[in-house]
């Protein structure tokens, strides 16, 4: 797995093409990807993989190791309700939560899986994972989750007291559990992706301006070991986050008028 991970690792230094604040700009999003909302990669097929979000068709986009088109794929069994986050497993099964609530009116939510779709080629078939909130919790914006000992952590998108809740990795219907309220010192603080480290060491929440670096925790307690804030010294909306080594991410965020459609890499 580290050996797939420096191949794509070197494939995305060698066309890295200019600095954006801390930011490595790597290349344009492909034509037309306006609105991705998410990134994750499956070693297993050296994929990068993309989703847009509310008002797009149900299209899983994978990008090769030079960040180009690979594939598009139909997502069977599945809507776009809003399609805010991705995340994989090590056999490289992808996840797609439907869980953004702008309006927090929503009262079911869903995570699609996605079996193997390096494999497929023009359509694939999802699974789902539908759950509701606690019966104490009033609807919110959801727009990050990773994956980690077969549980979802999914993070809420507010500015001032965040909620992180978990959800099973298992088909079927269930309800979230709440499992801490968080709260990010200073401004701009809404959450918009999230991912942990293959060795389940390091966890990144992203947000437009930055990105928190949450290490030295034990088991999911994530905000009681050391979080760190890294400025990005520049303000896109940015939506996805990927982990490609232990202190390296790539990063995607929307395009708006001229502005971002990007692909970034970032040194933590």
């Amino acid at each position: 797995m580290k050996a797939l991970q420096i191949i794509i690792i070197l494939h995305f230094v060698l066309i890295s093409s200019c600095q954006t604040g801390k930011l490595d700009n790597i290349t344009d999003l492909p034509f037309g990807m306006k609105e991705a909302s998410a990134l994750e990669y499956t070693a297993n097929d050296r994929l990068l993989w993309v989703i847009e979000d509310a008002g797009n068709p149900n299209t899983l986009f994978a990008l090769d190791g030079k960040g180009q088109l690979s594939k598009t794929l139909e997502v069977e069994g599945a809507i776009n309700t809003d399609w805010e986050d991705l995340a994989s497993d090590s056999e490289g099964n992808v996840y797609i939560g439907d869980f953004g609530n702008n309006g927090k009116d929503r009262e079911d939510f869903q995570i699609y899986k996605v079996e193997r779709p390096g494999k497929e080629d023009k359509t694939c078939k999802a699974e789902t994972i539908a759950f509701k909130l606690p019966e104490d919790m009033e609807s919110m914006d959801f727009e990050a989750f990773f994956l980690f000992k077969n549980r979802f952590y999914i993070f809420s998108k507010d500015d001032k007291h965040g909620v992180m809740i978990s959800v099973e990795n298992n088909i079927g219907n269930q309800v979230a559990k709440e499992v801490i309220k968080f709260n990010l010192d200073g401004k701009h603080d809404k959450v918009t992706s999230a991912d942990i480290s293959a060795n389940g060491k390091t966890v990144v929440l992203l947000n437009h301006e930055k990105v928190w670096k949450l290490t030295n925790f034990k088991s999911d307690a994530f905000f009681e070991g050391t979080v760190e804030v890294i400025g990005f010294d520049h303000d896109s909306q940015k939506e996805g986050i990927v982990f490609i080594r232990e202190n390296e991410v790539l990063i995607t965020d929307e395009q708006k008028g001229h502005e971002g459609g990007n692909l970034y890499r970032f040194e933590l």
